[in-house]
């Protein structure tokens, strides 16, 4: 057909799968295993239908925004609200990576990062973790037009220091570093008190891992009033509503139970502790996580044979075929009773 000569042709990201059948065991997505905060359901259930009618607010001016304000200690004005942290860094991509000059990012990554820059014809280069799939700052300390990881790394879980993250910002005072956050939440330090000294920051982070709502959508960027600004303004030039009214409502709930918020970090933290130990007795090798998964290779049993064996218990990993990692799992952190499921079928399969 002579228009799909004019198309834009990109290899999209391909998300862990989805099955719809019942009673599976879902450890693919890094979903949370545990309901919201007690007070979304409540909000849920209190929501006026009648107000569906309506165009939402603007994000920067509701209960969520100042909910994250009181939470992070920050104006709203340090607030960027979107549908998920993947719409956040999708417009940050559009937003400040316009030099021509190529984006830095790690080769084993979050791999929506290529596709974002394919999309919007961003030149990138990607820079090789270490044998230890550590982050070199040293690699990202040449021109360029931008820098993007995820600490702790995905899908490695490998978490790199505060000192170390600082390290990149400082050398790259000429563009903007993003550091996506979506697991920082179960075992990591946060780079948001670094925004106040670095105006080239922003932090990325997302209600679907620790806050247990991955499927209302709801992510978010903090960095210096400017940078926020720059944001909205392509924001707002692409789709003014970008962020559902309940979506809005539910998301200042679940900021709002502090409390509900740390006791699910601290148990999908114990179960992944408990997680590494059962691994390792059945001969498993991984780096140490500080997420909400493991990344783990058999010393013996090809993870192809693992995955696909897995499947056939009716419980979902992530692999990929791609180089350096094709012999990895990557284990989302289940509820106990989940986890004891895996370590059951773990046993007929690498025994």
């Amino acid at each position: 057909m002579k228009w799909e000569e004019n198309v834009r042709r990109v290899t999209p990201y391909t998300p862990g799968e989805q099955p719809q059948k019942e009673g599976i065991i879902k450890l693919n997505t890094n979903e949370n295993p545990y309901a919201p905060a007690p007070g979304v359901a409540r909000a849920l259930a209190g929501l006026d239908a009648e107000s569906f009618r309506l165009y939402p607010a603007f994000p920067e001016k509701t209960d969520l925004a100042k909910a994250l304000s009181a939470q992070y200690h920050i104006g709203t004005d340090q607030i960027f609200i979107g549908v998920g942290s993947d719409d956040v860094l999708s417009l940050a991509f559009m937003t400040f990576f316009q030099s021509g000059r190529p984006v830095f990012f790690p080769d084993v990554t979050y791999s929506f990062y290529d596709v974002w820059a394919d999309v919007h014809r961003i030149p990138y280069e990607t820079k090789a973790l270490d044998e230890n799939f550590q982050i070199c700052p040293g690699d990202y300390m040449q021109p360029n037009g931008g820098v993007v990881f995820p600490n702790p790394n995905a899908p490695t879980g490998v978490l790199m220091p505060l000192d170390r993250v600082e390290e990149i910002v400082r050398n790259n005072r000429e563009a903007v570093v993003i550091v996506d956050e979506a697991y920082i939440d179960f075992g990591g330090t946060s780079a948001l008190p670094l925004i106040e000294k670095y105006d080239n920051l922003l932090v990325v982070q997302t209600f679907s891992k620790s806050r247990c709502m991955a499927g209302m959508r709801i992510g978010y960027a903090m960095g210096q009033p400017r940078l926020i600004r720059y944001l909205n303004d392509v924001k707002y030039s692409v789709n003014s509503y970008t962020l559902n009214t309940a979506a809005l409502a539910l998301g200042a709930e679940a900021v709002r139970d502090e409390a509900y918020f740390q006791e699910c970090c601290s148990r999908i933290i114990k179960t992944r502790e408990r997680a590494e130990e059962e691994l390792a007795k059945r001969g498993f090798v991984f780096p140490k996580s500080c997420a909400n998964f493991i990344f783990a290779s058999h010393k013996s049993v090809p993870a192809r044979k693992i995955f696909e064996a897995l499947k056939e218990n009716d419980i979902y990993v992530r692999w990929w075929d791609k180089e350096r990692i094709n012999n990895y799992l990557r284990i989302t952190i289940g509820t106990d009773e989940q986890m004891e499921a895996l370590y059951r079928a773990l046993d007929g399969i690498c025994g």
